[in-house]
């Protein structure tokens, strides 16, 4: 069969060849890939930043936004053939910390998780893949154009929860959010949140091309001005940072609400210095008693929690994200932006 492959940390090694067809073990479904996602992790591991093969192994075949059909089933898994199915990225480390040892694998304390098509173990962009039964989540079959977004979907699942957990923490009421960036996260975090019944905001420095459409779309309001200003118009109750530009992660954590919630989920670059009045951040993080909490990851809970969020989602409108579909001989043309990229696919079939 034909798949992605890289050879970590190699930069440029990006390659669709003929690897060994999976063979499923114990427990194993049999899967025919239908389709991934390309995120930023991809392509730094195609740039050489990132990611590790399997041991023993040069060569790491890419993608964890699966989209898949079950081909085969063992009996009493609990799923048949022909179900549509995505496969959970991170797996416990074999000597399970506390958080692994629980099943909160996202929040692994040591480090020796691994992660389908990132972290010593091939992923999902292959015509057919294997994964454990336990480690597989049944979608909708409506969702069969838009399915490779589930995952994606549970890293704001995620961030959604672990903004009501620290909420829940005394009275809480949020009424207004703010989401910063309206590319794949952004965009699935404004929709998780209007449908938590919130006046949803998105910021976004783009004023053209299909983002401001879609944010209209959902019922939230699009912005394209200084985050201050934005801040200061509409005082948000919760944030939802989905950029990484320290800029706005700074002016997102000054510009809440009294008891706000700042939630990061971009990840950063390094080596670029920013000037900030950490007194002034410090003491109205005290005195409101506001909370900045990063998250990454996901564990089962907010996979079957993104489904969820997807199967109520309007499918014309997640199609809309979907702004390229890429047919895996020609899978290096993913990794090549264009100007009104939101979501870029690689079909499998």
């Amino acid at each position: 069969m034909r798949a992605v492959t890289v050879r970590p940390p190699s930069a440029d090694s990006l390659a669709v060849r003929d690897v060994p067809d999976p063979v499923p073990g114990d427990g194993e479904l049999l899967v025919d890939g239908l389709a991934v996602g390309v995120c930023g992790t991809d392509k730094e591991i195609v740039a050489g930043d990132y990611g590790s093969a399997p041991p023993g192994e040069d060569r790491l075949v890419l993608g964890h936004e699966s989209l898949g059909r079950v081909r085969e089933a063992p009996r009493d898994s609990g799923f048949a053939a022909g179900d549509l199915v995505v496969g959970v990225v991170r797996r416990p480390d074999p000597e399970p910390c506390g958080a692994c040892a629980r099943g909160e694998f996202d929040m692994c304390r040591n480090g020796r998780y691994t992660e389908r098509g990132i972290k010593e173990r091939h992923g999902y962009a292959s015509q057919s893949w294997t994964v454990e039964s336990d480690y597989a989540v049944r979608l909708d079959p409506g969702l069969e154009s838009v399915g490779m977004l589930l995952e994606p979907t549970t890293v704001v699942a995620k961030a959604w929860e672990q903004v009501e957990r620290v909420g829940g923490r005394s009275w809480f009421a949020p009424r207004r959010a703010l989401v910063t960036g309206a590319g794949p996260i952004g965009l699935l975090a404004a929709l998780l949140g209007v449908q938590r019944g919130l006046d949803v905001h998105v910021l976004d420095r783009v004023t053209e091309g299909p983002k401001p459409d879609l944010v209209a779309a959902l019922g939230a309001t699009y912005h394209s001005a200084d985050i201050g200003d934005v801040t200061s118009a509409i005082s948000p109750d919760v944030v939802i940072e989905a950029t990484g530009a320290g800029s706005l992660v700074f002016e997102s954590m000054a510009g809440t609400a009294t008891y706000g919630v700042v939630c990061l989920t971009g990840v950063s670059p390094t080596g670029r210095k920013l000037s900030v009045d950490a007194g002034s951040i410090n003491r109205d993080l005290v005195l409101e008693n506001d909370v900045v909490v990063g998250s990454v990851n996901a564990n089962l809970r907010h996979y079957h929690q993104g489904a969820e969020a997807l199967a109520k989602a309007d499918r014309a409108w997640l199609e809309r994200m979907i702004t390229r579909r890429v047919p895996l001989e020609r899978a290096a043309e993913a990794f090549t932006p264009r100007d009104d990229d939101i979501k870029v696919v690689i079909t499998l079939t």
